[in-house]
């Protein structure tokens, strides 16, 4: 009949001995570990990172006229598709100066995007629009945003990318501007500042 079929053992590892084992040398055999004990009278650091002092509460004191707003790759796309002017609509909802600002790498996704969005990449090179350099590497856009406005809360982001919008709600003191009824609406904002809210 031959041999009995043996089921083969899948993911067996090769038995490792630990470097501390007795059969190993002494001069290869790993020393054991000595636990330092605290010193009770050194001074314990805490790291706190330290708080804006733009915040007052929820209150951001550095929005004001004119609107620097930081526009994402998606936002432009959907103005285009509802046929709604960038910077005259931004100021319509905000009743100030608004000045859109893209990133490089806002710009770059805009570029990998290819023909079907050369009208997107015209209205973001546009002179009014102020461009703002990237020190990071990569390109992806959703994380330079939500790093900037983490470091300078002097910006609004206008975006309609859900995820984008539930990271930046975390970070108090950024409004959040998007489309809705085929015009801009923003959330977040102080009550004494722009447009109404529907």
């Amino acid at each position: 009949q031959g041999k009995q079929k043996k089921a083969r053992k899948y993911a067996v590892m090769k038995r490792m001995i630990s470097l501390r084992d007795q059969r190993i040398n002494e001069k290869e055999r790993a020393k054991p570990l000595v636990k330092k004990k605290e010193d009770p009278s050194a001074i314990k650091e805490r790291e706190v990172p330290q708080h804006p002092s733009c915040l007052f509460f929820q209150y951001n004191t550095q929005l004001g006229p004119p609107y620097h707003i930081l526009v994402d790759t998606n936002f432009i796309n959907f103005s285009i598709k509802a046929k709604l002017d960038l910077v005259q609509s931004m100021m319509d909802c905000l009743y100030a100066k608004c000045i859109p600002c893209i990133t490089d790498c806002v710009m770059g996704e805009i570029e990998k995007l290819g023909q079907k969005y050369r009208v997107a990449l015209r209205i973001a090179k546009d002179p009014r629009f102020e461009r703002l350099p990237c020190m990071h590497k990569g390109t992806y856009a959703d994380d330079c945003l939500v790093q900037r406005v983490t470091q300078h809360k002097c910006y609004i982001v206008a975006t309609v990318d859900k995820e984008l919008k539930r990271r930046i709600r975390k970070i108090p003191g950024v409004p959040i501007m998007y489309i809705s009824r085929h015009r801009y609406n923003i959330e977040r904002m102080p009550d004494d500042y722009g447009a109404p809210r529907f």
